[in-house]
């Protein structure tokens, strides 16, 4: 099986920092060629993999201003696609744009749909719903009108994440700065529960993080560490209380809800989007519905066992479930 792994171009696969849709992909494409199958990545042009890299020469157009993000991705797509013959199956990971030469290749594509930025972009998915396969990401972020072949879980490797039993005295809010992710009402729960806030993650909203988080931040009881790297992060993670998650929208999936029980800490949710399917209620972490609920349930943090959480994240979100679980679709898609 010879297989097209097609990634974002928004940043490096695996990104240096952020990049969740770069991480995924790589994740799958690593975990597919361990196992022997023949897989190409298209990606960056500085983009690493042990497999077979293709690129349209392009930088992460998020990282150089210079490229010009709609350019970069027509060249990025249309590279794999004028060599779609060459491969049994195109796995997508970037959008709905690709969709769009499912018509004009007789390779089968696979869509992976992290998430639907805006109800406008359906009407692309549901032209192309009968003839190319869709995975979701979670049982929460599938829409009414579109069919699916499965929904596979996000799956990270448990050897890469260092398991910490023993917890320091700090909660963490880890992830984009942007209101929907909900910064300020992390502070707002951990500056009344009585616990210092590290916060970590790419601001994404300017406006929003000086009116509303930097204020509160004095590195004493609010610290911001900035757009962190893979291992700084995965320490900060480990040694933390519990992850903080108040978001303010129905979230696909949540990459650092399973990196942070992977570590073995706990994680308060609000209970929205993919939560339930993330968090083991009582057990790795607590689902609430307001600040109030949080507060209470930084309160009994105690109750819970690091052990559990890297038990459950192991079990079900580990890298070699999720490669297992997309080669079965691969096969039903080439049957």
């Amino acid at each position: 099986m010879k297989i097209a792994m097609l990634s974002s171009i928004a940043w490096r696969t695996p990104p240096k920092k952020y990049g969740p849709w770069e991480q995924v992909a790589s994740n799958i494409c690593e975990g597919l060629v361990e196992r022997g199958l023949d897989v190409t990545l298209f990606a960056t042009v500085d983009s690493l993999t042990k497999g077979k890299l293709q690129s349209a020469g392009t930088f992460p157009y998020e990282e150089d201003r210079t490229v010009d993000p709609k350019v970069a991705e027509c060249l990025h797509i249309s590279n794999l696609m004028e060599q779609a013959h060459h491969f049994d199956i195109i796995h997508n990971h970037f959008d709905f744009l690709p969709l769009t030469y499912a018509a004009l290749i007789k390779t089968p594509m696979l869509t992976t749909i992290h998430g639907f930025s805006s109800p406008q972009i359906l009407p692309v998915y549901k032209k192309y719903n009968a003839t190319t396969g869709y995975v979701s990401i979670s049982d929460a972020d599938r829409s009414k009108e579109l069919d699916y072949l499965a929904t596979v879980y996000h799956g990270i490797d448990p050897l890469v994440f260092d398991f910490q039993e023993i917890k320091e005295d700090y909660l963490v809010f880890f992830g984009r700065i942007h209101p929907e992710k909900g910064t300020h009402v992390a502070i707002e729960i951990a500056k009344r529960a009585g616990h210092r806030l590290i916060i970590a993650g790419l601001i994404q909203d300017q406006g929003y993080y000086e009116e509303k988080v930097k204020p509160f931040i004095d590195d004493d009881s609010v610290s911001y560490w900035g757009n962190l790297g893979p291992d700084e992060g995965r320490r900060l993670l480990a040694g933390a209380k519990a992850l903080l998650h108040p978001i303010n929208f129905e979230e696909p999936f949540g990459l650092s809800v399973i990196e942070t029980m992977m570590c073995g800490t706990p994680v308060i949710a609000f209970d929205r989007g993919s939560m339930r399917e993330l968090i083991k209620e009582g057990v790795t972490g607590y689902l609430v519905n307001d600040v109030e609920e949080a507060i209470d349930k930084v309160g009994h943090l105690k109750d819970l066992n690091a052990i559990d959480c890297r038990l459950h994240a192991v079990e079900k979100f580990s890298l070699d479930s999720m490669v297992e679980n997309y080669i079965t679709v691969y096969k039903g898609v080439l049957k």
